[in-house]
């Protein structure tokens, strides 16, 4: 529509208002369907004499935080650039704004639009938000409805999940070195064993552990029986296990933290633990207690027999005590007095020395513990741990990429040996990550190198905000069209540009396009 509607006029002399939408739909709610929400919207412009010049869309989305919403974001910098050719925009409630938590941030958002001179109008509310006092009153209590809805629902979804665990049921995670994860239906009889990236595609199906391979089996009993009988460090069992070749269920070498979590893990002796961190209502990660651990016995035929068991957790209990902060800081101290210089080569080869990756847990990295305790690490260090943050950034990506393509009905598969993911055996994505450096002149730039996988038909390059801490955003694009080195700037013409997306969503819409190659 031109800016010529703009000066058409309703029946009643009435400038016609030009207005954007605003639409949002979580799965759990069917009634709240885009359609839905067009059609009223649709309804109330026709009433109000708007035109609806531009659509913003958030399909399947959380209303939880602003992070997962392109549509949203799309709007805000939009309206904050002045590219926006409307002055309202029209939402169906308060609710399909957003159901964050703290009701300050969907106000704030809600002010950034009327900073920038374009007003929010809900067509399903009962009230005008005209900035009036019973109408701000209103809608503070809308948002708070709307924030204690996500937390029932929340709650809702635990319990539900919790009363899965008892019934033995697998509730998402790794299977472990020596188990798998096998598929059954409704009615508890088996469809197959899932490997590593596979996932039930019924809502009816469920997932119970089994025995994995007899090798593996095999050395899960020699581990806890060696551990318990020789008193060797776990660091020595590592290394024994690496010299015979032996690889953990993630393909890798063995280390002290690995050889610690399957001494610690009651899957072995039959049991399953579940809740033992949470990242409820899309917060951060955190561990929980003890006792708000959920513990169900005898769901699995044990591997290891639990006396052995028990005797092993006692052992543990004498070699890894619970160490304060300030108790970790000062043995690393000390640990640099004797040895000159840290790493993690230097911390893991301390056989009675807490391992590296607890320091990671404990500081958020070495790199901040280094710097607690004075110590300037290496530049070289520096460069490696920051490569080694932004390589779980990709495992990330790719683990919510997986999620979301099974979500939409597709398969897809990770292969670690190539990097490649592939949906429904059709498409080959190449997923890169590049660091962000700034220029002397301030400006950003990324560089990656496009193509090192075998044949892939997409490439997508995860570009980093400067410092490497956040995702910017997502390259993608057809590999051929990007071939040897990228050297990326903030704008790279129209045609590049176009490829840039705030999530990997487009990409995920491939896989409705793409043919599933043969029947399950």
């Amino acid at each position: 529509m031109d800016k010529a509607t703009s000066n058409r006029t309703t029946p009643e002399g009435r400038r016609r208002v030009r207005a954007a939408q605003y639409l949002r739909m979580s799965t759990e709610y069917q009634a709240y369907s885009i359609e839905n929400q067009r059609d009223a919207i649709r309804g109330y412009a026709h009433i109000m004499g708007y035109d609806i010049v531009a659509t913003y869309e958030d399909a399947g989305r959380s209303g939880l935080n602003l992070g997962g919403r392109p549509g949203l974001q799309q709007l805000l910098a939009d309206v904050e650039s002045g590219s926006a050719d409307f002055e309202t925009v029209v939402v169906y409630d308060v609710s399909r704004w957003g159901r964050f938590q703290n009701i300050d941030e969907s106000a704030a958002y809600e002010y950034r639009c009327q900073m920038a001179g374009v007003r929010i109008e809900f067509c399903a509310e009962q009230f005008a938000n005209d900035g009036s006092i019973g109408s701000d009153v209103l809608k503070a209590i809308k948002r708070s409805m709307a924030a204690e809805h996500s937390r029932m629902l929340s709650q809702k979804v635990f319990v539900g999940q919790a009363r899965l665990i008892r019934m033995g049921f697998r509730q998402g995670g790794k299977a472990g070195f020596g188990l798998r994860r096998l598929l059954v239906d409704q009615h508890g009889r088996p469809k197959g064993i899932l490997s590593s990236h596979e996932y039930k595609n019924l809502q009816t199906d469920r997932i119970v552990l089994v025995h994995g391979p007899p090798d593996e089996v095999a050395t899960v009993r020699w581990i806890f029986k060696h551990f318990v009988r020789t008193q060797k460090s776990q660091l020595e069992i590592a290394r024994t296990l690496n010299k015979r070749g032996v690889l953990t269920d993630l393909g890798r070498p063995w280390t002290r933290e690995s050889v610690h979590s399957l001494l610690t893990n009651e899957n072995y002796i039959g049991n399953s633990v579940w809740n033992r961190g949470s990242t409820k209502l899309k917060s951060h990660r955190f561990y929980n207690p003890p006792e708000q651990w959920l513990r169900v016995e005898n769901v699995l035929e044990p591997i290891v027999d639990r006396k052995l068991f028990r005797r092993a957790q006692a052992l543990l209990k004498t070699i890894h005590r619970h160490m304060s902060d300030q108790e970790m800081l000062d043995a690393l101290k000390a640990l640099l007095a004797r040895r000159g210089a840290l790493s993690t080569f230097i911390i893991e080869a301390e056989p009675d020395f807490p391992p590296a990756q607890r320091y990671w847990w404990r500081f958020g990295s070495l790199l901040k513990a280094y710097e607690l305790i004075g110590y300037k690490a290496p530049n070289n260090f520096r460069y490696f741990s920051v490569n080694r943050q932004l390589d779980t950034v990709r495992l990330q990506v790719i683990e919510d990429l997986l999620a979301a393509v099974e979500k939409r009905g597709a398969v897809a598969t990770h292969d670690v040996e190539t990097g490649l993911v592939r949906i429904n055996e059709e498409i080959a994505v190449a997923i890169a990550i590049a660091r962000c450096r700034v220029s002397h002149f301030g400006y950003p730039r990324w560089f990656s190198k496009a193509g090192q996988q075998p044949h892939p038909d997409i490439f997508v390059l995860i570009r980093m905000s400067p410092g490497d801490l956040t995702i910017r955003d997502y390259l993608i694009a057809p590999a051929r069209e990007i071939a040897g080195k990228v050297d990326l700037h903030a704008h790279n013409g129209a045609r590049l540009d176009s490829y840039v997306f705030p999530t990997f969503m487009p990409l995920v819409a491939l896989a409705e396009r793409a043919p599933i190659a043969s029947a399950t």
